[in-house]
């Protein structure tokens, strides 16, 4: 289960910078909301992955994960409050 968590962690770190980065627009919110947006990301990426049956092809799911980590990006972005400019 650490390891689990470890992994959601660090890929989540990378799926939710990749997120930023491809989602349009300026998102201000800080490195822990894009860390913990892009680590739900990859938990909830790799849980689909296992139901689907897809879990071995490990590109797949960190496709999955890096679409997850675009919406869970804006979500985060969008409930902050912050108003941005475009």
């Amino acid at each position: 289960m650490l390891f689990f968590l470890l992994g959601c962690v660090i890929s989540g770190a990378i799926a939710g910078g990749l997120g930023r980065l491809i989602l349009p627009g300026r998102q201000n919110i800080g490195l822990f909301a894009t860390i913990a947006a892009g680590a739900v990301a990859a938990a909830v990426g790799t849980g689909i992955a296992y139901l689907l049956g897809f879990a071995d092809k490990s590109i797949l799911v960190f496709i999955v994960q890096i679409v997850l980590a675009v919406v869970c990006v804006a979500v985060v972005a969008n409930a902050s409050g912050k108003k941005t400019k475009s």
